[in-house]
């Protein structure tokens, strides 16, 4: 056997799968127009007052649901809605009122030490850049992402759990991490849709695209999914419902 047939018959090296490219700006625009017809005026669905109050509501919703961080933070703003209410509440105060929310202790520590530096470096105000708000305890950049889209208006995008997997099913923004996926989104999404792309992708993938069963015969966007839906749709028991003929 000669040389050359031997390394014929060696391993190749195995080509790199490449990822789905992101959508156009036309197939963008239709997808987000979708889902803004859907839902016109998108906001969080926690409940705050002011920015430093959805500072903290944010940071408790780490590993816990809106719904649940809403009904500890109704009594908790009721008793200390500004950083001087906080502290005076102090750590025992902040427990009592989160511990149906996991991680509640370490989320108690947080609230209390992320208040002292807001009054100490901040003069009691809520800090309108992302560099400087994950500079705060307990503030990554998911939730520096979220404040400044909701308290300020600007255009940012938290990817969470429900924004990566809605992403990476339909092809808009596919990526392996978070800060993939944004990157990703930030050159996806028109200008136009990216100051409500966060809401609307994130109610999305909470009610519609959902992680287990989704349900893509109710989907507003499943003409433009490369989603294959495994779950068909109760009334007319089809994979593909009314939404994508």
């Amino acid at each position: 056997m000669t040389e050359k047939s031997k390394g014929s018959l060696r391993a190749r090296p195995r080509k790199k799968k490449r990822r789905s490219p992101v959508f156009n700006q036309a197939k963008a625009t239709e997808l987000y127009a979708a889902l803004a017809k859907v839902r016109p005026d998108p906001h969080t669905e926690l409940e705050f007052t002011s920015p430093y109050t959805l500072v903290v509501a944010v940071a408790l919703s780490a590993q816990a649901t809106d719904v649940g961080v809403n009904k500890a933070t109704r009594g908790l703003f009721a008793a200390a809605d500004t950083p001087e209410k906080m502290l005076a509440l102090g750590l025992e105060g902040v427990e009592q009122h989160i511990k149906t929310i996991g991680l509640w202790r370490n989320k108690a520590k947080n609230v209390i030490a992320l208040s002292q530096m807001l009054l100490d470096d901040f003069g009691g105000e809520v800090p309108q850049t992302r560099e400087e708000l994950i500079l705060l305890p307990g503030v990554g950049r998911k939730t520096a992402n979220v404040v400044l889209n909701e308290a300020f208006g600007q255009p940012t995008i938290a990817v969470d759990t429900h924004i990566f997997r809605v992403s990476n099913r339909t092809g808009l923004a596919p990526g392996k991490t978070p800060d993939e996926v944004e990157a990703q989104l930030e050159r996806a999404t028109p200008e136009t849709y990216k100051l409500g792309a966060h809401h609307w992708l994130i109610l999305h993938g909470r009610y519609t695209c959902l992680a287990r069963k989704p349900k893509c015969w109710d989907c507003h966007i499943s003409h433009l999914c490369r989603y294959k839906p495994k779950t068909a749709d109760p009334v007319t028991q089809s994979a593909l419902g009314p939404r994508s003929r």
